[in-house]
């Protein structure tokens, strides 16, 4: 039951978000057993993934690298003296009965993210805690009848970072728009692929609540296995309030991990935080520390993409774009580059931008397919809107036949499609003129009910010259001469 909105503003919500992003390697994080999704049960493994004794590990370059490409565009400090160290605790799904971290020398330090919640005009930044790298475990399948648990090993030892927050976020709207961040910025930067419903993107939310002008935080409670953004908001959502419910009755809130039920939206105990096993953490004794140096930083700095938030600050800066324009546009990475790239074959930005959201995500939408693969350059599609900013065609011929016939021939320009059928509107008074008269001539009622003042109707005349002129008529010169024949 919703809390009455009185109740609810008594109280402020705090929420820190720890998350999980795999890393888009070829191996694992310590050896070389592959890392794809969807193998048979057990195949993607190994002596060294399975802990067995004599085995040593050999850390994966590539995933430092990716580590530290998320912690340069998140302006982290990166940390020049990494030590892993082991996580000790049993389950099933831990084959060596130990992961393989970092504790107190994380590879990223600090931070930041930039968000923008639904509904706010401004950005805030939402503070980092830490990214580290770690090892992943494997992965627990219950059967139906629950009497069996079976293991299956191959996630074991695939790398990850763990994005830690400090407790910044204020509302389930600011995580959800958090989390959107951090899928956008992994794909970008290519390290991860965001799929949450492939576990390949997870999070844990810690939330609480507190009076709002308290100045201690209160008790919190751990929120897992939310397999979308969406249901991180509904989580936190159905947390803050049973929170809020249990001090209105004066209850005291137990701080333990509570699991969330995608199906009902509500959240149940697993642990209290006092039943938590003490992790005994310590260095790792088969690997070395981990050097990172200027030169290490500088490569990987080399490498790094155009990232979302410079984009859309470029698109409204320097494209006059809207900020909702922006968005939309930079939510693809690809789609973004194609965009940057055809506004470098026009000028006219926003009818790019148009094209773009519309048509061309139409398509790509109904084709189930990607911008990378999309026939039509950014100089053809430049050439087509230039077409309609020239008056050449109508946009509804531009997008109905030009366009159409554009995706059919890859080495097709707009001009010459428009020529070959015929479609480059006609301007002239000469060739409009007795198209209107014709008009005028067979729809004489209508005439005399706009000149009686049903000036409304100029746009059914308009219409039917268009209609008449099979599209050629150019609408703004057509609607300039009605209006004078009418007069």
């Amino acid at each position: 039951m919703s809390l009455d909105k009185s109740i609810r503003d008594k109280y402020t919500v705090v929420i820190g978000l720890e998350v999980h992003a795999q890393l888009l390697t070829e191996s694992k994080l310590f050896c070389s057993d592959s890392t794809a999704f969807g193998a048979s049960a057990n195949t993607h493994i190994s002596p060294i993934s399975l802990g067995h004794p004599g085995t040593l590990p050999m850390l994966n370059k590539k995933a430092v690298d990716y580590a530290i490409k998320m912690g340069l565009a998140c302006d982290c400090s990166i940390t020049k003296e990494n030590i892993f160290a082991r996580k000790n605790y049993f389950y099933p799904d831990l084959p060596k009965g130990y992961q393989v971290t970092q504790d107190k020398a994380p590879i990223c330090v600090g931070g930041k993210v930039w968000i923008k919640a639904k509904g706010e005009t401004e950005e805030k930044s939402i503070a980092l805690n830490r990214i580290h790298m770690e090892e992943d475990a494997g992965k627990s399948i219950h059967t139906e009848d629950a009497s069996d648990t079976l293991v299956d090993y191959n996630r074991a030892g695939v790398p990850l970072i763990e994005i830690v927050t400090e407790p910044d976020l204020r509302s389930a709207d600011e995580a959800y728009s958090f989390l959107t961040e951090v899928r956008k910025l992994v794909r970008y930067l290519e390290i991860c692929d965001g799929n949450m419903e492939e576990g390949s993107l997870r999070c844990d939310a810690n939330v609480s609540v507190m009076l709002t002008n308290a100045k201690e935080y209160g008790s919190k409670v751990e929120v897992k296995n939310m397999n979308s953004i969406r249901n991180v908001h509904r989580a936190i959502e159905h947390e803050a309030e049973r929170l809020i419910q249990l001090i209105e009755k004066g209850e005291k809130v137990i701080s333990e991990t509570r699991d969330f039920d995608a199906a009902t939206g509500t959240t149940s105990s697993l642990r209290t935080k006092e039943e938590l096993n003490d992790y005994r953490y310590f260095p790792e004794p088969d690997l070395s520390p981990l050097i990172v140096d200027e030169a290490w930083i500088e490569e990987v700095k080399a490498q790094m993409p155009a990232l979302p938030r410079e984009l859309a600050q470029k698109f409204t800066q320097e494209y006059g774009l809207p900020e909702y324009d922006a968005q939309v546009l930079t939510d693809n990475k690809d789609i973004a580059l194609y965009f940057d790239n055809l506004c470098q074959e026009t000028k006219n930005y926003k009818s790019a931008s148009n094209w773009i959201m519309g048509t061309v995500k139409s398509y790509l939408n109904d084709n189930n397919s990607d911008i990378t693969d999309f026939p039509i350059s950014p100089k053809q599609l430049a050439g087509l809107i230039q077409l309609v900013d020239e008056g050449k065609v109508s946009n509804s011929v531009a997008n109905q036949q030009i366009f159409n016939k554009m995706l059919e021939d890859q080495h097709s320009e707009a001009e010459a499609i428009a020529k070959e059928e015929n479609l480059i509107q006609e301007s002239s008074s000469d060739s409009i003129q007795p198209i209107i008269d014709e008009v005028l001539q067979d729809m004489a009622d209508k005439v005399k009910e706009y000149k009686s003042g049903r000036k409304g109707l100029i746009g059914l005349f308009v219409g039917e010259v268009m209609k008449r002129s099979k599209g050629k008529a150019d609408p703004k010169k057509t609607n300039e001469l009605l209006q004078q024949t009418l007069k």
